[in-house]
């Protein structure tokens, strides 16, 4: 199966950050810091000047733990910090969806399909439908 990886990423991204309540630049730096095991504030800090400006970005995320503290300030060791069990999951899950995984249609997997939302939730409910139906059919040629 031929793989167009970011193909479906703009539908993959806006069910991200429905479902975890995510903005695009928490998104934006979240799957920045995948990579890194462990950093610094500083760190952090270097990402998201590139990103549009928040103060508060780095506690909030802290707060709603998306990152965690891994080592506290000890001696002449600065706090490093890593992301959370929670922020792993999810930044595996986008993988995973950009790969072929199947995105939920039910209204407590999916909060783009509950009864009462916003007319560009509609139209992104209905592409993930017909994105789900071009996955299946793609395993389905793929597995003949």
């Amino acid at each position: 199966m031929k793989s167009d990886y970011l193909k479906y990423w703009r539908v993959v991204r806006q069910f991200i950050k429905a479902k975890h309540k995510l903005s695009q630049a928490d998104l934006d730096i979240l799957l920045f810091l995948k990579s890194e095991q462990y950093f610094s504030k500083k760190k952090f800090k270097e990402f998201d000047e590139l990103i549009s400006w928040n103060v508060h970005r780095f506690d909030n995320l802290l707060r709603d733990d998306w990152i965690v503290v891994f080592r506290k300030n000890h001696g002449k060791h600065k706090t490093l910090y890593s992301l959370s069990q929670k922020a792993k999951r999810v930044t595996t899950s986008i993988y995973k969806y950009l790969n072929g995984k199947e995105i939920p249609t039910s209204n407590d997997g999916n909060p783009m399909f509950l009864r009462n939302v916003s007319y560009t939730d509609k139209v992104y409910r209905n592409f993930i439908t017909e994105m789900n139906a071009f996955t299946r059919q793609q395993r389905h040629q793929t597995q003949k």
